[in-house]
């Protein structure tokens, strides 16, 4: 980081955030919230390490103090927007220049440009909006439970328009965002497109190998985002949901040392310890105890 006494803030330039699609960004949102919630963690934690490795580390208090301020001040831009339907959005600004690109949404594109990265030349797709990957919203995956459900909904309608989809690891992220949104639709459409990346050839580079990540991708798209799954608390919880036109689905799994079942169709959701030490888990807000039938 570097301070920056104009805006009496610390900020992170020349950076590549998720977005492979722009390069040498100066305060990427991702970045910078990450790097703040990496200080902020060590902090929370850092008493609790062994006599042995606070010796090893040796992080003194100063370093402590220094820390917490660029947590404190850390440069999080945010701006009231429209989406590409015209309504108002409060989102957290991709990077500083983001907004004053020419925002096309994808839809408006020529299907024949399509994938951009093999028909337009690379300061073009610089200059360009379109985002390869999920990139604000990917701190939103990793940390789902560190910001609201407007705040959620409102930067998903606003950068999922401009998203290309044009890596393996997009797909299932938003599949996986939109679940969490109660956006069944698209939850399942994109569901699809990580499951057929390579059989339907969406990018045109399934001759260049199979993508193991759109593959592991489609499993994630069922487990954290049809069935829900998040660890919170320390507890594991479910909130599941069953696509309308599918008639059911089931994935086993291992969680600290149980195995575990979990079915859902029209019926609703079974969760069964194949497994391991009896379980307490939190199904769509109820308790469930879970022991070895």
């Amino acid at each position: 980081v570097h301070y920056s006494a104009r805006n009496d803030a610390y900020m992170i330039h020349g950076v590549t955030g998720p977005n492979e699609y722009e390069n040498n960004i100066n305060n990427n949102y991702y970045t910078n919230w990450m790097a703040k919630w990496v200080l902020q963690y060590t902090l929370d934690n850092a008493d609790t390490f062994t006599s042995t490795y606070q010796e090893k580390l040796a992080i003194s208090a100063e370093e402590k103090v220094q820390w917490q301020l660029i947590v404190d001040k850390m440069y999080l831009p945010e701006a009231d927007v429209k989406d590409v339907n015209d309504v108002d959005r409060h989102i957290f600004v991709a990077h500083d220049t983001f907004l004053d690109k020419e925002l096309i949404p994808v839809r408006d594109l020529d299907a024949s440009q399509l994938p951009i990265n093999q028909h337009w030349s690379w300061d073009r797709i610089l200059r360009s909006p379109y985002i390869k990957q999920s990139d604000t919203l990917h701190a939103m995956y990793y940390f789902p439970d560190a910001f609201t459900e407007q705040q959620k909904r409102d930067n998903y309608e606003f950068y999922e328009p401009f998203t290309v989809h044009e890596s393996s690891l997009s797909p299932s992220v938003h599949a996986i965002l939109a679940a969490d949104l109660k956006m069944p639709e698209k939850s399942v459409a994109f569901y699809q497109r990580t499951a057929r990346l390579d059989l339907d050839n969406y990018n045109n580079d399934t001759s260049d190998g199979l993508h193991i990540t759109s593959m592991t991708g489609a499993w994630l798209s069922i487990v954290q985002g049809f069935a829900g799954m998040r660890v919170r608390d320390e507890q594991l919880h479910f909130d599941p949901f069953l696509p309308a036109e599918w008639d059911g689905y089931k994935f086993r799994f291992m969680f600290r040392e149980r195995l575990l079942e979990v079915a859902v169709d029209h019926d609703g959701a079974q969760v069964t310890l194949i497994s391991g030490d009896p379980l307490t888990i939190d199904v769509s807000g109820e308790t469930v105890a879970l022991e070895v039938q």
